[in-house]
């Protein structure tokens, strides 16, 4: 699933492609949006919160969420698309160029006012310009009795990590995603290390993962080789949000596992 940070860059590109221009096509290939018509209206802005995309005109908002297989991607007229039409669920066009949103796992047309419904839940965007470190932190204490590594990718404590990121935050922080809240020793520092992450893989979206994907291979700090393991939420606590399993990377000598 792409993570905030691939989001980020979308909705940059899509920016630097369409922000300023008035709509010529309008093309929503899903049922409960297909009679939404957008043309003659200017595109003001492109933006993103978390894994949350926004394509603004004045009176409205595209949202749209990637999940597992979505993307944007932006064409020339008359160019060949590099995905099937089939998988295409929104067109967007201007004058010489077309916006296409394919395998999207959510789109919805909504007026901008509404725009906060969507992201009112969400915990700070770690790249947003208005990260809040504090609050962050605070949300992530409000369960202490949950796994790290779960906690992290509950976007309603931050908002923009996904599974790569979490393996290489723990990594970073000597801390194994299994350990609880509670006993991390310094929350503040662990999400600024997110923080810091996120914006560097912006600036440098091509970096290597240091412990995500490379079970078996040698630590770079210590030459241990790294192990993975599922790790997930069965109780159905926290609001009873379940969180399914998901693999963690990490080193055991580094990251020695929790007691117990």
């Amino acid at each position: 699933m792409p993570e905030g940070d691939t989001v980020f860059l979308t909705a940059k590109r899509l920016h630097a492609a369409l922000a300023g221009k008035i709509l010529t096509r309008s093309d929503f290939r899903v049922p409960r949006y297909a009679t939404a018509d957008l043309r003659g209206q200017t595109i003001e802005n492109v933006g993103s919160y978390g894994k949350h995309l926004f394509i603004r005109t004045p009176t409205m908002s595209v949202h749209s969420h990637l999940k597992l297989e979505g993307s944007w991607r932006v064409f020339h007229r008359g160019q060949r698309w590099t995905k099937p039409r089939v998988a295409a669920r929104v067109v967007l066009g201007i004058e010489q160029l077309e916006a296409v949103g394919f395998s999207l796992g959510t789109v919805e047309v909504l007026p901008g006012r509404d725009e906060h419904r969507i992201i009112d839940h969400l915990g700070p965007d770690l790249l947003g310009p208005d990260w809040d470190a504090t609050e962050a932190v605070r949300r992530l204490a409000r369960h202490p009795g949950r796994p790290i590594g779960v906690a992290l990718l509950d976007q309603r404590n931050l908002a923009g990590i996904g599974n790569i990121y979490r393996s290489e935050v723990c990594f970073l922080r000597r801390v194994h995603p299994a350990t609880l809240v509670a006993d991390v020793p310094n929350l503040l520092a662990l999400v600024n290390e997110a923080r810091r992450i996120l914006t560097e893989a912006v600036d440098t979206p091509v970096r290597r993962p240091l412990a995500y994907g490379r079970a078996r291979r040698p630590c770079q700090r210590c030459g241990t080789p790294l192990a993975s393991e599922l790790l997930g939420e069965t109780a159905p606590d926290y609001d009873r949000v379940v969180q399914r399993e998901r693999g963690i990377y990490y080193c055991p000598r580094c990251q020695p596992a929790p007691a117990g």
